[in-house]
């Protein structure tokens, strides 16, 4: 073997020694660099679903137990237990879930449909609470009819 030749085999050499257990850090920062914001993506479009079927059901059981109550005062407190059951019951603030509600006629009389509108405040994971205001929110609405013959 030549000196050229001799010398690029002992350069190669340094080359791959210099390289030695490098791969295992290479790993392993390329793993937390791609996999904490993939893990959050995840957690976080998990928090808007949940807000979002939080809103659904509560808004339905709202508008199912403020028909059924006896008076108007009685109807907006069931109804606004409803709401903050619902979105306990998805994991989040029973507080994060906001009721409105109108209705068609004078509310409870026989045949009014009684329309109830859930607003439920999106919260994003790992943020203080001053920051997660105003992030957004996700809303359904129920109508319901008050029985005719009740």
């Amino acid at each position: 073997m030549g000196e050229p030749a001799a010398r690029l085999v002992g350069a190669a050499r340094r080359l791959r020694d210099g390289e030695q257990g490098s791969a295992v850090i290479e790993f392993v920062f390329l793993g937390v660099v791609l996999l904490v914001p993939l893990v959050y993506l995840i957690i976080t479009a998990s928090q808007v679903q949940a807000a979002s079927y939080a809103a659904i059901g509560a808004a339905d059981h709202a508008a199912k137990v403020f028909v059924g109550a006896p008076d108007e005062a009685t109807a907006r407190a069931r109804a606004q237990d409803a709401a903050a059951r619902g979105a306990s019951a998805m994991g989040l603030p029973a507080s994060s879930a906001t009721l409105s509600y109108s209705c068609s006629g004078p509310c409870l009389e026989p045949g009014t449909t009684v329309t109830v509108e859930v607003e439920v405040a999106i919260e994003l994971p790992l943020l203080p609470p001053g920051v997660n205001a105003g992030i957004g929110s996700a809303s359904a609405t129920a109508t319901h009819r008050v029985e005719r013959f009740g």
